[in-house]
Parts: structure tokens; sequence; C-alpha cells
């Protein structure tokens, strides 16, 4: 005689949706950009509130510029975050790429075209070095890439000042090639009532191919191997020199990218610029999610981040507020995105751990 299948208790079913709910809200928890994520939503309706200007779409769009060229570079800050590096020089290899390609040029009399394939090739050898020297010597990235900052910033100033006997360079719109560097790098398109540049296109979609790459490839695998423990990643065969020397690529070669739209969308390069703006990327890939100790973001909270920089940096000018207290938010951001980004990580290790 068969045996009699007891039936389930009745309050089975109910703990078993509990359970996946819970599951499910910790691993929604658990996602790098899930805090950067919360705090735009409630950034966003502060200043929709204490803001007024902020309410119409060219405001917006407006903010969508001013974080596009934040964003570009932050996505590489970030890739090279999560692979356990800084790089310091980001913000003046930017100027660095501009003046390169605007002073060859112009002095030479040759096609614009030239000079900024050759400002290519320059962006691509710093980061090179900037990589080759942080492997070769073991001394850490932020030493080595602040002695880079040091010479580029010095360069750009007193190359430019011997070259044109100021601080900028010389206005190229009249050049050859001007044209289409300028639509590639700099072209508005106007919809209805509003403008979009073209960076905000550019910065979405490098955001989206990194995101890709860390999540869907092998070299994403690596990147995050190397960033939570090089040894380890180099005990399993990943190839960590070469990893860490290409993030540092990147990060130059969207650093040239954006010096080629500044260039290309002002004319004329101040060769002061760019001072700073390196922590501004950091900032950007923090507030975003990842962790300054390596192997932990994502591309897309890097991309919340760099919009929260760039509506907050806005919308204090939008509410009427003294913009000097600017400097004072982005501080207090940056300790709150490392403290709810330490609680975030404890939460995944707590989950992969269960």
């Amino acid at each position: 005689m068969s045996q009699a299948l007891k039936p389930a208790p009745a309050g089975a079913p109910a703990e078993a949706s509990n359970r996946v709910s819970l599951g499910l809200s910790n691993r929604l928890l658990a996602r790098p950009e899930i805090g950067a994520l919360v705090a735009a939503v409630v950034i966003f309706i502060f200043f929709l509130i204490v803001a007024p200007a902020f309410r119409s779409a060219p405001s917006f769009f407006t903010v969508l510029y001013q974080s596009s060229t934040i964003g570009i570079v932050a996505v590489g800050v970030g890739m090279l975050m999560i692979g356990g590096e800084f790089d310091l020089s980001a913000g003046v290899l930017v100027t660095a790429g501009g003046l390169f390609n605007a002073l060859f040029c112009y002095n030479l009399g040759i096609n614009l075209w030239v000079g900024a394939i050759l400002s290519l090739v320059f962006c691509l050898a710093v980061g090179f070095l900037n990589g080759y020297l942080v492997m070769r010597t073991g001394i850490p990235s932020f030493l080595i890439t602040l002695g880079t900052f040091f010479v580029l910033q010095g360069a750009n100033l007193g190359v430019t000042k011997i070259v044109t006997g100021s601080v900028s360079s010389q206005n190229i719109n009249q050049m050859d090639g001007y044209a289409s560097l300028n639509w590639i790098f700099a072209h508005v398109f106007q919809i209805g009532p509003v403008q979009l540049s073209i960076t905000v296109i550019w910065w979405l979609a490098f955001a989206v191919l990194s995101a890709y790459v860390l999540q869907r490839t092998r070299i994403g695998n690596w990147i995050y191997a190397v960033g939570g423990s090089a040894p380890s990643a180099r005990a399993v065969g990943v190839p960590v020199k070469r990893v860490k020397i290409g993030l540092f690529m990147t990060v130059a070669f969207l650093g040239w990218f954006t010096g080629m739209h500044y260039l290309y969308n002002f004319n004329v390069l101040q060769a002061g610029n760019g001072v700073g703006n390196e922590f501004l990327y950091i900032i950007a890939a923090v507030v975003g999610g990842t962790l300054m100790t390596g192997g932990y973001g994502n591309s897309l909270g890097v991309a919340i981040g760099a919009f929260i920089f760039g509506m907050t940096s806005l919308c204090i000018v939008y509410a009427g507020w003294d913009p000097n207290w600017f400097r004072a938010f982005l501080g207090v951001m940056l300790l709150l995105a490392v403290l709810v980004n330490l609680y975030i990580k404890k939460l995944s290790t707590i989950r992969k751990v269960g």
C-alpha cells in the first residue's frame, strides 16, 4: 500500500515567497550603482522643488552636457579604479591632448586631422608610460601619475607660452579639417526647443561599451580579478601587466577624446585648464559605487555619479545659491558615498557567503 502524501504546511507558500522576495531585495541592494541611483533620484526631486529654472527641458539637456564632459573620462577612470589603480594626470592630459593638436597644426600649417591623430598617439604613449612605470617599479599609481600630472601641467603652460607668447592656443576654426572634426567632437543637434550635444551620445556609448566589457567579456573578468587581488589573478594566469597598462591607456584615450571636444567646441584652449578635474572623475566613480580599494563597481554607477555631478554643479546656480558651496557639497557627497559603498559591499559579501 502506497504511503499517503503529507500535506504541506499552511504557511509554506508564504514563507517561500518571502524568502524569494528577500533574496531579490538583497541582490538589488548589493548592486554597486543602487546607492548612486537613489541619491540621483533624491537630488533630482530636491532641485525640481528648489530650482524652478531646472524644470525646463533646455536646462535638463544642459545638465546632460555638463555631465558628459566629466562622464566620458570618468568611464575610463572607473574601470581603472576597479582594476585597483588611480590616474591623477587625467585632468591635465585632457588639456595636453587638445593643445598638442592646436599648436602643432597651427604653427606648421597642416591639416587638423594629422594633429588629431598625432595627439592621440601622444596621449596613448602617456597612458602606456604611466602603466608601465607602475608595473615595472611597483611604486603606487598615485605617486607615478602625480609626477605625470606635474610634468604635463608645466609642459602645457611652458610650451604654450613659448609657441604663442601667451597661455592660450590660437583659434583654429579656419583651418583645414576643422569642419569634420567639429562635427565628430562638438556637434549640437537641434531637437525642437532643446539642443543635444554629441558628447552626451558619446558618453552614453562609452558607458554602454564599458559595461559590456566589464560584465560580458573575459577582459572584464580580468579587470575585476586584478583589482581584487593582483597576485591571485596572476597565479591563475591573468596577464596582470597587460590589463593594467591597457586600463591606463583607456583613460588616456578618453582624455584625448574629451580634449578634442574642448578644442573643437571652443576653438581655443587655455593651457591651465584641467587642473583639479582628475578629482572630479574619481568622485564620479566613487559616488557611482566604485570602491577605492579596487575589484568592485560598474560603468552604470559611474555614469550616474557623473550625472549627479552635472546636476548639482548647475542646479546650485539655478537655485540662486552661492556656487562656492559646490565644493563643500562634493566633499560631503564623497564621504557619504564611501560609507554607502562599504555597506553595499558588505551586503554583497554576506549574500555570496549565504
